[in-house]
C-alpha cells in the first residue's frame, strides 16, 4: 500500500476514536480542513512536521500513523 494511503487511513481511523471532526482536527494542527481532508484521502505529500503535529492532535505516537493495519 502507498504511504501516503496508509497514513490517510490512520488519520481516519485515530480521528474517529478521537471524536473529532476534520474541521476540529485541522484546527488543532494549525491547517485547513481541505488539507486534513486530503490527507486522509492519501492526496498529500505529507512533511514530518504536518505528521509530528496530527500525531500530537490526535494524542498517538507519529509512528503509529504510518503503521500499516492488518485487514479484518
Amino acid at each position: 500500500m502507498d504511504i501516503r494511503q496508509t497514513l490517510g487511513n490512520n488519520l481516519k481511523h485515530y480521528r474517529a476514536l478521537a471524536d473529532m471532526s476534520q474541521a476540529a482536527l485541522a484546527v488543532k494542527m494549525g491547517v485547513d480542513r481541505a488539507h486534513v481532508s486530503s490527507m486522509e484521502r492519501g492526496q498529500q505529500n505529507v512533511t514530518i512536521i504536518t505528521l509530528w503535529h496530527a500525531a500530537l492532535a490526535l494524542d498517538v505516537a507519529p509512528n503509529k500513523l504510518l503503521e500499516e493495519q492488518a485487514d479484518g
